[in-house]
């Protein structure tokens, strides 16, 4: 590789940021479900000690965390895996569309629009912006 992948490393850093926020928002418990926007039907199970709070999270944190591996795999922190270049661009592409989710929510449902979601939106852009770059970068120098 020609450099550092700056653009793949920040997306990688986040997603894992984003992975281990979601294991605090386990332990945090219904409370923080609550805070992060998770919906009160699963701050609800989760004050009944119901499972699948935590395994729905836990499922997204781990999902994350592999991504935020495909993305160091990416920079050359880590060592190749497999597939890369096609994980990577539907990484980008799940991150844009769900910070694009945005705009048609906005247009049909104006009431569901809350500090929640703009700023997840605009959370999963920014990462779906700087997996593009990076997976542009990363695909130019290995043609």
């Amino acid at each position: 590789m020609v450099g550092m992948n700056r653009p793949l490393m920040w997306g990688g850093l986040l997603s894992l940021a984003a992975a281990l926020l979601h294991m605090a928002i386990i332990v945090g418990g219904p409370a923080w479900y609550r805070f992060f926007g998770a919906g009160e039907a699963l701050a609800r199970l989760a004050e009944e000690g119901s499972p699948i709070p935590a395994a729905i999270t836990a499922l997204i944190a781990l999902i994350l965390l592999t991504w935020s591996l495909y993305a160091f795999a990416g920079t050359g922190l880590i060592r190749p895996l497999p597939w890369l270049k096609r994980v990577l661009i539907a990484i980008t592409a799940v991150y844009l569309l769900r910070g694009m989710a945005l705009l048609p929510t906005a247009l049909f449902m104006p009431q569901a629009v809350d500090s929640f979601l703009i700023t997840s939106s605009l959370t999963c852009l920014a990462i779906g912006m700087l997996h593009l770059s990076g997976t542009r970068q990363l695909i130019w120098e290995l043609s």
